[in-house]
């Protein structure tokens, strides 16, 4: 069926992904491969049964996929409002689908993990101060919106592991100077960004 030819696409695109861009500098090719591994997970969304708003968000990140995999500082702040986007889509799918208020601990949690960008993040970024803390307080939302979900343990699974990955990406941008480690976190960042775009969709379906 054509859900299943788009998500097997979309997976083999994302291990060419792993496999030969990863921590390779930008290229057309990278562009390419990266934003349709993600692209295609937004066209199966509506064939799997998922929410607009879900194909929404993952057609937003795609776009995000494609900035973020160009150079430049205007490249990097069209990608983060693209993700933006696309988690404020995901909040208003996530409302649709019922999501209530998660518990006091969740909310503690991830009131202090995004007070903390305000100590090792913030007095990184310069000039992206406060586009940084924008898009924080945007994920915090969708995170929250995705833990008040009951009985939707993959979506808030595949949120919490794109919480994962942009830590790991604000860690590899402006923590780490070039080197190995540098380049585990390209390929962790990855794995978890991917892997939670597809949860939510597969938790949303």
């Amino acid at each position: 069926m054509m859900e299943q030819l788009l998500v097997s696409i979309a997976a083999l695109l994302a291990v060419w992904q792993f496999l030969a861009f990863a921590t390779a500098p930008s290229s057309l090719r990278k562009s390419v491969v990266k934003t349709g591994s993600v692209a295609a997970l937004a066209l199966a969304a509506p064939l799997l049964g998922a929410p607009w708003t879900i194909a929404l968000g993952l057609a937003l990140g795609a776009v995000g996929d494609w900035f973020l995999s160009r150079d430049g500082e205007r490249a990097f702040l069209l990608g983060m409002a693209g993700f933006a986007a696309g988690h404020a889509s995901y909040v208003v799918a996530f409302i649709g689908m019922g999501a209530g208020m998660p518990g006091w601990p969740a909310i503690v949690a991830l009131m202090l993990l995004g007070a903390s960008t305000e100590v090792w993040l913030a007095p990184r970024t310069g000039a992206l101060r406060w586009p940084v803390r924008g898009y924080v307080l945007v994920i915090l939302a969708m995170s929250l919106a995705a833990l008040g979900l009951e009985g939707r343990g993959m979506l808030r699974a595949g949120a919490m592991l794109f919480v994962a990955s942009d830590l790991v990406l604000a860690v590899q941008m402006f923590v780490l100077g070039d080197g190995p480690l540098r380049r585990a976190c390209q390929r962790l960042l990855w794995v978890l960004y991917w892997c939670g775009q597809a949860l939510i969709l597969w938790g949303a379906a």
